[in-house]
């Protein structure tokens, strides 16, 4: 493939034909309970058939469908495992991987890119693609100063193939809905969209990483690559070594695993506080695990194309709820949803009922260390998809607004993420270091 399949009609013939199977599956589906078999195991039937097309499909077409794909791929721990067990793999690999750029294509675009003599400004350059995602791949260089690099080349076309992909992907967002129960996909898709003008310009995704490399240089815990030279579709950063998450969530020791789950959680809190910005990309391909000097295992940060901007850190009031919630005020957390938008001014809610439903979700931050499971997410995504659980009704009552949306995104990502490790993780320690808000006010 020299290219992104840009013209509309090529990608949209392949998306399309995920809700035809989609509905072809359904009819298949109404035949078999017809036949005998139970609403349950057909659901779960069609559930899977339905993965196995999706996963195929986003991976094929990179652009818009391989970003949502990402996004979708965190969340695959609340799936039923007969589900998700299969499909892992698939999931891992869309996280990692998608087809290359030719060279002779790259090497075009750096010429456009970086002028006719780019080949000037390295020692070495490795015409394979050393890792591949979305809207670009990364290739391992020297530069001409001697440091080794990774060198990221936009996808020509990308901007173009994203946003025509999340517009035919939000048209059938309510069939792909019962692949992870409880998460609403159209949100994701139209934040996605939102995201796109910000994730394809380097200019700021260089910038962002500038801020953190600064905020972090020296730090014994989070390793973020500096910024070598940013030119227009191409971005030059230091290259640093370490196995992928992904790796670690396949293969990785219980000690790699805690290790990792630790310094995720303390990078999600810390980042805002540090830098003033949200990483706001957390899919286990973004990540390595590295091992210091000292033997001491460290968090790699990779790709600062999508960021939320908080100059403050992470708003004061989710400390304060979080505290409250933990505290079982029921009275003072209902006010406070009530007073940043949570809950409409046209709502009323029981307030020991939104404790009720609250409390299971902020289990981590109950106790000194949590054991975060596929099994656990699982529960709580059951337990808010389920209509005819309380939690269902009640959230259904409960609003997002617009300014937490992102940091809602990113938290959720991450703990789909430490479930996937199966990490134990000492999430109050993170919490007490780093979120406002949440420690009483002496």
């Amino acid at each position: 493939m020299s290219d992104l399949p840009r013209k509309a009609v090529t990608r949209t013939v392949k998306l399309a034909a995920l809700p035809l199977g989609i509905a072809g599956r359904a009819t298949w589906g109404l035949g078999k309970r017809i036949g005998g078999k139970s609403a349950e195991i057909v659901a779960r039937e069609l559930q899977q058939r339905t993965a196995e097309q999706l996963f195929r499909t986003l991976g094929e077409l990179k652009g818009g469908a391989m970003k949502f794909g990402q996004a979708m791929s965190v969340f695959e721990a609340a799936l039923p495992e007969e589900v998700a067990g299969p499909y892992r793999a698939a999931l891992t690999k869309l996280q990692e991987a998608a087809p290359p750029l030719p060279a002779a294509r790259v090497h075009q675009v750096l010429a456009e890119r970086l002028g006719a003599d780019w080949r000037e400004l390295f020692t070495e350059f490795e015409d394979k693609p050393a890792a591949a995602a979305s809207i670009g791949q990364v290739h391992r260089a020297v530069w001409h100063d001697g440091r080794q690099v990774a060198v990221k080349v936009q996808y020509p076309g990308a901007g173009e193939a994203l946003l025509s992909d999340l517009k035919q992907l939000g048209r059938f967002a309510g069939l792909l809905g019962p692949l992870i129960p409880g998460m609403e996909i159209k949100p994701l898709i139209t934040e996605l969209r939102d995201r796109v003008s910000e994730e394809l310009d380097y200019e700021l995704e260089a910038e962002a990483q500038r801020i953190h490399a600064e905020a972090f240089e020296g730090d014994p815990d989070v390793v973020v690559p500096d910024v070598v030279h940013q030119g227009d579709e191409v971005l030059v950063t230091e290259w640093i070594e370490g196995t992928p998450l992904s790796e670690i969530i396949s293969n990785g020791t219980q000690e790699e695993r805690d290790r990792a789950g630790q310094l995720l959680a303390r990078f999600l809190f810390s980042g805002p506080a540090r830098t003033g910005l949200l990483h706001a990309d957390p899919h286990p391909g973004n990540f390595r695990l590295m091992a210091g000097a000292d033997g001491r295992l460290r968090l790699g940060v990779l790709d600062f194309g999508t960021v939320d901007r908080l100059p403050g850190g992470l708003p004061k009031p989710v400390g304060r709820s979080l505290r409250m919630t933990l505290d079982g005020d029921a009275e003072g957390v209902y006010g406070h949803l009530r007073a940043e938008g949570f809950v409409k001014e046209s709502i009323v809610l029981d307030p020991d009922a939104v404790l009720d439903y609250l409390r299971p979700i902020i289990e981590p931050a109950q106790v000194d260390e949590f054991t975060f499971t596929r099994a656990w997410m699982r529960s709580q995504a059951a337990r808010i998809a389920d209509p005819r659980s309380p939690a269902h009704q009640l959230g259904r009552q409960i609003n997002l607004p617009p300014a937490y949306l992102l940091i809602h995104r990113v938290t959720l990502s991450t703990i789909g993420v430490l479930c996937q490790l199966g990490a134990t993780v000492r999430l109050r320690d993170e919490l007490e270091a780093w979120l406002p808000g949440f420690l009483p006010e002496s």
